[in-house]
């Protein structure tokens, strides 16, 4: 019993703060990845740049500062045209929807979540990030709903109130 109540609160909690389980990455591990891009653009094989590339993709979009998500996003979407593996193109799709879900555009996070998914229908991760945008659709829309509720009970509290006063 004492399990099921815990598991309750531990929901409401991450109800109430957000938490998904979609990692983030700080300021270290981008300027880390920044300089191996560097170093690597220094004479290394077009693979190397590749892979150095993509680490530093991937802790631009699980950064918590909106602007490196937002260069992350952009480097991504430069960089999928030229990628002809599936397992590359979904792997920077992927990264293209936690970048779009760590800046606010769920909808466009789930396409992209969805086509992660056409490629590779069992994919924990894409699975992990879909349930993620899910999730706070939901929130958003339940606290949407709360916040119309409490509005409108306002505006029926004062104009009872007015009709009140006037009698």
């Amino acid at each position: 019993m004492e399990a099921k109540i815990g598991t309750f609160f531990e929901s409401v909690g991450s109800f109430f703060t957000g938490g998904d389980h979609i990692p983030w990455s700080d300021g270290d591990i981008v300027v880390g990845c920044e300089r191996e891009v560097a170093e690597a653009e220094k004479g290394s094989s077009d693979e190397l740049k590749s892979e150095c590339i993509m680490r530093l993709s991937w802790a631009l979009v699980h950064s918590r500062r909106p602007e490196d998500v937002q260069r992350g996003i952009a480097m991504l979407e430069a960089s999928l045209a030229g990628v002809s593996s599936p397992l590359q193109v979904r792997e920077k799709l992927y990264l293209l929807g936690v970048g779009y879900y760590r800046s606010g555009d769920y909808s466009r996070s789930r396409q992209l979540a969805e086509r992660c998914l056409e490629i590779a229908p069992d994919w924990r991760q894409a699975l992990t990030l879909k349930k993620a945008i899910e999730d706070r659709i939901t929130k958003d829309g339940v606290i949407g709903v709360g916040i119309a509720a409490t509005a409108i009970g306002l505006l029926a509290g004062g104009i009872v109130a007015a009709v009140s006063r006037k009698k």
